[in-house]
């Protein structure tokens, strides 16, 4: 058996390391040049290890095979993640393959002499393999779910700043610029969103249209409240001002009404970890000495009996 992991892993490294030469090092076009004497590619300036990382994960990339419907849900989550760059998705795919083919090398490495079954390491390896290929899915995942959080956790700021600003005057499109320009340090996730509303009202889009993907790239519930608010009160003519204080006023509330139920759970969580870790402690300091003086005083008694 630890032939045969040898064997695999020799091949993976000699096939890994054939596509990178013959990507990387083997260019027909150069010889080509050097015959004609024509010199089309110029004198260029060292690339930086970081942009050679970048290439090289932009050309792992395009090996899988993408639907075009799992492409329209990736890019859907690196947006949701903050990430918009235009070869984000291909870094991602990169980084994958790159992954679910290092992995499983470390783990052949790290199972090679150790004591186990042979079904053991095969398990082992093949999970290391599916950890290398879905956990970028899972890193998105996770960066999603925190902007999201700090994009809740801005919104009710927002959201008065933006109450203040139409009070005094302001359109609604005015109060959007400035709740971004406000809140560029304080939460940044918020202003770029905001940000992104305002160059799309510019682009030409209309205020509705806009509000919705403001929405759908963050899929913050709180925030797709606001959107159908504004998009109502844009819809019907009412004021905003007014629609804007009440969604503040019942967001107020139901902020209140979250850290209460907070709260009243805590006594609940708090009973594992004081039986599991103060409890013992307290039976450790008041029955210990008890325990001590019993069996070294009571039990040679009952045993002289």
């Amino acid at each position: 058996m630890p032939l045969f992991i040898g064997i695999v892993v020799f091949v993976l490294v000699m096939v890994g390391s054939a596509y990178v030469g013959l990507r990387l090092y083997v260019k027909p076009s150069e010889a080509i040049e050097r015959v004609k004497g024509i010199d089309l590619h110029p004198t260029e300036t060292p690339k930086h290890p970081s942009l050679l990382l970048r290439d090289f994960l932009l050309q792992m990339g395009t090996l899988i095979p993408n639907s075009p419907k799992d492409v329209s849900v990736m890019q859907r989550k690196l947006i949701r993640a903050g990430i918009k760059n235009e070869n984000a998705l291909t870094i991602l795919y990169g980084c994958k393959v790159v992954l679910a083919v290092l992995f499983p090398v470390l783990a052949s490495m790290l199972v090679l002499n150790a004591q186990s079954d042979s079904t053991n390491k095969i398990a082992f390896i093949l999970a290391a393999a599916s950890a290398g290929f879905w956990g970028p899915n899972e890193f998105v995942k996770l960066k999603a779910s925190k902007r999201q959080k700090e994009i809740q956790r801005g919104l009710a700021n927002a959201l008065d700043l933006m109450v203040v600003s139409v009070e005094s005057g302001l359109g609604l499109d005015q109060a959007i610029l400035q709740v971004a320009k406000e809140l560029h340090n304080a939460h940044p996730e918020i202003s770029e969103e905001f940000a992104m509303v305002n160059l799309e009202l510019k682009a030409g889009k209309r205020r509705a249209e806009a509000l919705r993907n403001l929405g759908e790239r963050t899929n913050a519930e709180d925030l797709k409240k606001l959107v159908a608010v504004l998009i109502q009160a844009d819809r019907f003519g009412t004021g905003i001002a007014q629609s804007l204080r009440a969604h503040a006023d019942y967001m107020r509330v139901q902020s209140r009404q979250i850290a209460e139920e907070k709260a009243a759970k805590l006594g609940v969580k708090l009973v594992f970890p004081i039986f599991f870790c103060i409890l013992p402690s307290l039976f450790v300091v008041t029955v210990g000495p008890m325990v001590l003086k019993i069996s070294r005083e009571l039990l040679p008694m009952m045993n002289g009996m």
